[in-house]
């Protein structure tokens, strides 16, 4: 299970490689819709080396699911190739990245 309940406002996302990506994107998804309040959710990519555009839909699918719920989404863990495809795509405006995971789960907690 890749989502791991960090406290009771912050999810953590740890990703890993396809067949498995795709799938527990939409498993996070789902859970994410049934939970009330939505917490902020971090996104670890440390574990993903290839990314698709299906993925990257599925990634903005979670970011509209936050905005709407007043979440917020932070990534990290980005490989450079994997970073070249949100530089490449023009995600990179769109989406708030952190350095490393301390960061993100730090920045969100001094953010609230």
């Amino acid at each position: 299970m890749p989502i791991e309940e960090w406290s009771d406002k912050i999810w953590l996302v740890q990703l890993d490689n396809e067949p498995a990506l795709s799938d527990d994107l939409i498993h996070v998804k789902e859970k994410l819709t049934q939970t009330e309040p939505m917490p902020d959710v971090v996104i670890d990519f440390s574990g993903v080396t290839h990314i698709n555009s299906s993925n990257l839909s599925q990634i903005l699918r979670l970011r509209k699911e936050a905005i709407d719920r007043d979440a917020r989404l932070r990534i990290t863990g980005l490989s450079d190739q994997i970073w070249a495809v949100f530089l490449t795509t023009g995600l990179d405006k769109v989406f708030d990245f952190a350095s490393d995971l301390p960061t993100a789960l730090a920045g969100l907690q001094i953010e609230e």
